[in-house]
């Protein structure tokens, strides 16, 4: 028993230590291998896939309507009290218990046809090309969503090391400040304000960071990763710069929008409805049904006479032939009338199709003016953030000379502090803002793209004029 307790405790422990080895380790991404791992293992496209998968199965079997309806029984019988049809030829009672049975066996074929089943064909063709449609839509949504914070994460990061550059800066000048004050060099009050500057930039640092945290788990989450996995981003917020125009966009991509494509799918939806609907009131149906079914009776076991038949009876029950078919063969041509009426449940829903159309055309109207605003928007943003881009790159420079000539004249004491924090304060200022320009320049580029469904970066386009 001891040695079992051992044993179970010693596989405890190896299997802690592998958990906690799991969860501490390292996984390292790339952008393009972030987005890579949210294709493989996003719950929100797995879902997707489910669903366009569903549409497809219904499309690629919508051709079972025309199927027939193919269906077998059996039956036995087992009769109370002689048919009065017999006491003409003076049989009151059967004559033993096998007599009192009969056994019925059926099979039946019946097949329907409409023109309406044709419409149906094509609506569920229509739906899975419209789920294909959303399923893309959904894809690029979470690819941006995957870009855009990993280029936010990016951009905390940065934000996060400078100022833990300026926290440690803070505390050199704490150090410094000490001893100089033991030297005699500077007062107590010098001492004093580089002490509440380190405390008072201290938890600034920390919240950051933690907010920092936060935001991996969540991107963890949103590619399928286990929350609590530690990440690190090796590539770096470079934007690849293009030169566009709002006409030349417009002109050459405005019908890729995959919100208008998807709208125009369903108006096609819709006015399959209508024809099916149509076709199904004004046009006949086409029934073909056809039953076999034995039946076994024991008539001669009453002692009927050879002319049985004309009481409805099939085969010559004076020679013991027991089975007999009743079955039958039917065409049929129906109209439903009642859907003929203009306030029939069919005819409504008719003109709610109508409606539905109506606002579907509104909808594209709205969206491809939507689009005009939203194209113009981003490039507009890609011009500034990139003209901003350009400014800010001196401004860093300039910024960078003057916290290093700050710095050299406050070692030799012939700077206030003051005025090296906010020559320290200008970089750090200068560097964010750099940095943030170009997460702009990035996330307005990547909604362009998504909004006009096409790769602008990495290939040629004719709307690119660089």
């Amino acid at each position: 028993m001891k040695k079992l307790l051992v044993a179970f405790s010693l596989t405890l422990f190896i299997s802690a230590g592998f958990a906690q080895e799991q969860k501490e380790k390292t996984v390292t991404l790339t952008i393009d291998q972030a987005v890579e791992y949210a294709l493989k293992n996003s719950r929100t496209l797995k879902s997707n896939d489910i669903d366009l998968e569903m549409k497809k199965r219904a499309s690629d079997v919508s051709w079972n309507v025309f199927l027939p309806n193919v269906s077998v029984n059996g039956t036995m019988k087992r009769s109370n009290e002689i048919s009065p049809s017999y006491a003409q030829y003076g049989i009151t009672d059967y004559p033993d218990e096998e007599s009192r049975w009969d056994v019925i066996g059926g099979a039946s074929v019946s097949w329907n046809f409409t023109p309406a089943y044709i419409a149906k064909i094509q609506i569920a063709k229509a739906n899975y090309e419209a789920g294909k449609i959303s399923w893309e839509q959904s894809q690029n949504e979470t690819l941006v969503n995957v870009k855009k914070i990993y280029y936010g994460l990016l951009l905390q990061q940065e934000s996060l090391k400078i100022q833990k550059t300026t926290l440690e800066n803070a505390r050199r000048r704490m150090i410094q400040a000490e001893a100089n004050f033991k030297s005699g060099l500077v007062p107590e009050i010098s001492l004093l304000q580089t002490q509440v500057n380190y405390e008072n930039t201290k938890p600034t640092v920390d919240s950051a960071e933690q907010t920092l945290n936060q935001q991996f788990d969540t991107f963890a989450f949103l590619i399928g990763l286990p929350v609590g996995t530690k990440i690190e981003l090796t590539s770096s917020i470079e934007p690849q710069y293009v030169d566009v125009t709002t006409e030349g966009l417009l002109n050459e991509y405005a019908d890729n929008d995959l919100q208008i494509q998807s709208m125009k799918k369903n108006m096609e939806t819709a006015k399959l409805g209508i024809t099916a609907l149509d076709l199904s009131t004004w046009v006949p149906t086409f029934a073909l049904s056809y039953g076999w079914t034995p039946m076994y009776t024991d008539g001669s076991a009453l002692g009927l006479p050879q002319n049985a038949k004309a009481f409805g009876f099939a085969g010559d029950l004076g020679k013991n032939d027991k089975w007999y078919d009743s079955g039958s063969l039917t065409l049929t041509l129906a109209w439903n009338l009642t859907n003929m009426l203009p306030w029939s449940s069919n005819r409504q829903q008719v003109k709610d199709y109508r409606q539905q159309l109506a606002q579907l055309e509104l909808a594209v109207e709205s969206l491809k003016e939507n689009q005009k605003v939203q194209v113009r928007k981003a490039v507009d943003t890609l011009n500034q953030a990139k003209q901003q881009i350009e400014n800010m790159n001196r401004s860093v420079q300039l910024a960078q000379k003057a916290y290093d000539m700050q710095l050299r004249s406050y070692r030799s004491g012939t700077t206030e502090l003051l005025d090296l924090r906010d020559s320290e304060n200008s970089l750090n200022q200068a560097k964010l803002g750099q940095l943030n320009q170009k997460y702009q320049y990035i996330s307005a580029l990547m909604d362009l793209e998504n909004t006009l469904n096409v790769k602008l970066t990495g290939g040629s386009n004719s709307a690119i004029t660089k």
